[in-house]
């Protein structure tokens, strides 16, 4: 089914509640092992339906966040999720308490049983008020970003838009688009402040109802992170700070060689070459084609995909006013469906973003068509992200398909934007850890700790004057942030993978891929260290991890200068 066929209905909250309750009470009373995994899969299917719904909902709102009708449907979830959430922790609660729910883990594998505590440890009651008021800040937050015009080159354009002319040859140009920006959220920086007080205000009341110091460590919860903590991610940043940032200050002078910019500055970051930053060959249809393409090649199972995505038009990804910025991708699970939702602006990231949330749709469509309960077919964030951004490296031998000429450049700048991706996620991370661990900071306060941050992580950068950038707002415009708080780390523990993949893939790429398709089958099934072990890869938690990758694609950044 075409995704514009999909029929949406909002669900009848008091029905979805009662059917909750129902099952609630018939796990309690489940006497044997085979009852308890019947009703285990009872309700994955129930509230799949509930999902269903809102996922459509939020997609056809972020297609247009002007549009009246779709507001009004995500504002409706917005209201109601929180009491669906509840009724799926008391759901858990019971499951964790019959005494056969070891037989869970023999069925479903070792993420279940900790899944199901997770959900039971970050829901209450008595948080729901304050998830309602969460989910309207959120959403006025996507109003805000998404309904962003700005002035130039006699244009109006979108914050997304604007990225090609970051990427201008011409200096002047690449500084007035950042100013353009710059204008945008300086002319509502009282309300981007506010918002995210209001937020990690709430965020840590949240936390505190539920027994916790403040949300930084709810979040851990939150984001079902299983075998690992606080204390492993920091050293994780740390391993970054330590052996990544210093392999990047050298890649930063080989940039500014190329480049033939002796002093850059922070508008010239997305300049990568004097000639021009590579940039996608061809019509929206042709790099479709392109893609199509590919992925029959690469494998049967791409082959396969690639068909049922193209066929069923479940592809939303150029950029226009009132579409919300950023690009992700979400399963419909009633029709099995991935749907790809991205802002392309004729910039390499285009073809970026078509591999990396083909990544997450393939491993979507993989584990919707097997007999795992919706609730495992995915893995936690960080796992999700190596599907992702994974694929964005195991594409490589197709990427001349929508580069041509420039295919060479577009692998080293690619190369170059993953390892100096790795700093600034911890960036983001770091960032969040201080703002919810010292709520009372100012919005002075908190922009003077991202601009300590920019030293820390990216010591390369100089704002000069540049508005709103050079007093330290800058990750205002990172949705996360405000979006989906402590999400951005599994980018980051992702993208270390990925990494591998890539050094793997360039010394056998069939063998790779096997590996990669042996994880992608995992799905849910599976925690993040296993996960990464499963495909004879180094996890990044330990001292010393991450000197060898840093060397290896330091070394290979060097050889492939243009």
């Amino acid at each position: 089914m075409k995704f514009a066929e999909m029929p949406y209905k909002r669900p009848d909250l008091a029905s979805v509640l009662a059917d909750c309750e129902a099952l609630t009470r018939k796990i309690r009373a489940a006497a044997t092992a085979e009852e308890l995994l019947a009703l285990y899969r009872e309700e994955n299917a129930c509230l799949a339906h509930y999902r269903t719904a809102q996922v459509l909902a939020n997609i056809h709102y972020t297609q247009d966040t002007r549009d009246a009708a779709w507001s009004a449907e995500q504002d409706w979830f917005d209201e109601n999720g929180p009491a669906v959430a509840s009724a799926e922790a008391k759901i858990a609660k019971a499951l964790l308490e019959n005494p056969h729910a070891k037989a869970l883990e023999e069925a479903f594998g070792a993420r279940v049983l900790p899944t199901l505590k997770n959900r039971v440890l970050s829901m209450d009651e008595r948080v729901i008020p304050l998830q309602k008021e969460e989910n309207a800040l959120t959403s006025a937050y996507q109003k805000l970003y998404g309904g962003a015009l700005v002035e130039l080159d006699g244009k109006q354009l979108t914050i997304p838009q604007l990225s090609l002319y970051k990427q201008s040859l011409d200096r002047a140009v690449r500084r007035a688009a950042y100013e353009a920006e710059a204008s945008y959220f300086d002319a509502h920086r009282e309300e981007f402040d506010t918002l995210y007080d209001k937020l990690v205000k709430n965020r840590n009341e949240q936390a505190r109802i539920l027994g916790y110091r403040d949300y930084s460590e709810l979040s851990y919860i939150r984001m079902n992170r299983i075998g690992y903590g606080p204390r492993e991610v920091a050293a994780f940043r740390a391993e970054v700070a330590a052996q990544v940032v210093p392999m990047l200050k050298d890649m930063m002078a080989m940039r500014a060689e190329r480049t033939g910019i002796a002093h850059p500055m922070f508008w010239d970051s997305a300049l990568a070459f004097a000639d021009g930053s590579p940039t996608p060959h061809g019509s929206y249809d042709e790099l479709m084609a392109g893609a199509r393409r590919m992925y029959h090649e690469l494998s049967p199972e791409t082959g396969e995909f690639i068909d049922f995505m193209m066929d069923n038009e479940m592809f939303d990804v150029m950029s226009r006013p009132g579409k919300m910025s950023g690009g992700y991708e979400e399963i419909i699970p009633d029709h099995k469906a991935p749907f790809i939702f991205a802002n392309w602006n004729g910039t390499a990231g285009d073809v970026d973003v078509l591999t990396h949330e083909c990544g997450h749709a393939f491993e979507s469509y993989l584990a919707a068509r097997t007999d795992l309960p919706e609730e495992l077919q995915c893995p936690g964030m960080e796992s999700a992200e190596i599907h992702s951004m994974s694929m964005e490296f195991l594409t490589a031998p197709w990427h001349h398909l929508f580069f041509g000429p420039d295919t060479d450049k577009y692998e080293l700048f690619h190369a170059e934007d993953n390892f100096v991706f790795l700093p600034y996620g911890c960036m983001v991370d770091e960032f969040q850890h201080i703002a919810y661990q010292q709520p009372d900071l100012t919005p002075e306060q908190r922009n003077r700790v991202w601009l300590d941050l920019e030293k820390k992580y990216r010591p390369w950068n100089d704002f000069g004057d540049l508005p709103f950038y050079s007093r330290g707002a800058g990750w205002q415009r990172q949705l996360h942030i405000y979006e989906c708080p402590f999400y951005y780390i599994d980018y980051c523990l992702a993208t270390v993978v990925a990494l591998q993949f890539f050094t793997a893939s360039l010394r056998d790429h069939a063998d790779a891929w096997q590996r990669y398709l042996r994880l992608t089958r995992l799905a849910g099934t599976t925690p993040y260290t296993e996960l990464v072990e499963s495909a004879g890869l180094q996890v990044p938690f330990a001292a010393g991890s991450l000197t060898a990758l840093s060397h290896t694609i330091h070394d290979w950044i060097k050889e492939h200068q243009i």
